[in-house]
């Protein structure tokens, strides 16, 4: 259950809407005078994380609801430690996020999922012609969760996961259920499928993570997800309420939002979602792009079977312009960015997140340093 994994999280260490105002990386004089007038160009005394610039004002984001609990915490620290400015992060989905971002409407965007082509050009044109980059700031595992009574330990494997989805698989008490699961008392009882009504990087990498684990026997992409069978719910939030509210349910849906989670079988037996088993993933992630731009190779990841790895990760981005910021805005941006990577502690653990360290922790600080 997630609240063991909280608490072992926490023990080990190892691992809002406000009002909405402009704040552009944009090339024009106007766009720079809009985003100067909503930040402010006062700066605080009192930001006591090094490097800081103290620079006041709300910085306006939106995005992804898989990182919303993150944000919230980074938002919190952020104000503590630059009194003056706050964060209001709008967690409307992934897909909003990066259209607001590209509009204008956001001064970054939180992504379960890079930009496509096109928005990557589009991207481009509102930070000035100067390159978007990805900064994964936020990891989380992404839980099997399901609402069974009487089971509180079940096994799946990835084949499983696989056809229960596309409703091959009906029945809790099916032989291949009962096969990964020896000795279990599986009731006689519906499978209930909750999927992801609206479009979401976590659908998108939840499909993913099927057909490359699988070797192509799931056929589904994208960040809408295939409703064959289910329910659909609207929001990470909305989902995991479905099936706590609905016996026999299962859904995928970010660690820090799930009660009860399967063990997956990758390949090298059932492993439990923890800070360790995630951690083990993480130590092979690669990426696709160079330099400060950072996109996860998620086929690579997710394809993995390394014993007691579990390799069902969400990276969530944060989607900025690498230079076309007015001098507040971009000041604010660094600054939060910062606190942020100074937040990776066992607080967000808490939340479910797996805290950046390490080479990686490392790379997000040039990458912030580096933003102009």
């Amino acid at each position: 259950m997630i609240r063991n994994f909280k608490r072992t999280a926490t023990a080990i260490g190892a691992v809002a809407l406000a009002s909405v105002s402009l704040a552009a990386c944009s090339s024009s004089s106007e766009g720079d005078s809009a985003s100067s007038e909503s930040t402010g160009a006062e700066t605080s005394e009192a930001a006591a994380v090094d490097g800081l610039s103290g620079q006041t004002g709300q910085l306006v984001a939106e995005g992804a609801t898989s990182q919303q609990n993150a944000m919230d915490y980074f938002g919190s620290r952020y104000s503590e430690e630059v009194p003056g400015a706050n964060l209001a992060y709008n967690a409307t989905g992934s897909g909003n996020g990066i259209k607001n971002f590209i509009g204008n409407q956001a001064v970054f965007a939180g992504s379960d999922s890079p930009l496509k082509e096109d928005e990557v050009a589009a991207a481009m044109e509102r930070c000035g012609g100067n390159e978007a980059w990805h900064l994964p700031f936020v990891v989380g595992p992404v839980a099997i969760a399901y609402n069974l009574d009487g089971v509180d330990d079940l096994n799946l494997t990835v084949d499983n996961i696989v056809e229960i989805f596309k409703g091959d698989i009906t029945n809790w008490n099916d032989p291949k259920i009962a096969e990964s699961n020896p000795g279990a008392d599986l009731p006689d009882e519906d499978i209930k499928v909750v999927f992801r009504a609206d479009e979401s990087g976590t659908t998108d990498n939840f499909q993913k993570f099927l057909a490359a684990a699988s070797d192509g026997k799931w056929e589904g992409k994208g960040k809408a997800f295939p409703a064959a069978v289910g329910a659909g719910a609207n929001g990470s939030t909305g989902v995991a309420a479905q099936v706590s509210s609905t016996p026999g349910a299962i859904t995928y849906v970010e660690a820090g939002f799930a009660e009860k989670m399967a063990n997956v079988d990758f390949g090298n037996g059932p492993v439990e979602l923890s800070p360790d088993s995630v951690g083990k993933a993480l130590d092979g992630m690669e990426f696709t792009t160079e330099g400060h731009n950072m996109v996860v190779d998620a086929e690579k990841l997710f394809a993995s079977n390394d014993a007691g790895s579990y390799p069902l990760v969400l990276t969530t981005y944060e989607i900025i312009c690498s230079a076309g910021y007015d001098e507040a805005t971009k000041n604010m941006v660094k600054d939060f960015l910062t606190v942020a990577l100074n937040s990776q502690d066992d607080e967000l653990a808490a939340e479910g997140f797996i805290p950046v360290k390490g080479a990686h922790a490392e790379r997000l600080r040039d990458a912030i340093e580096a933003i102009s």
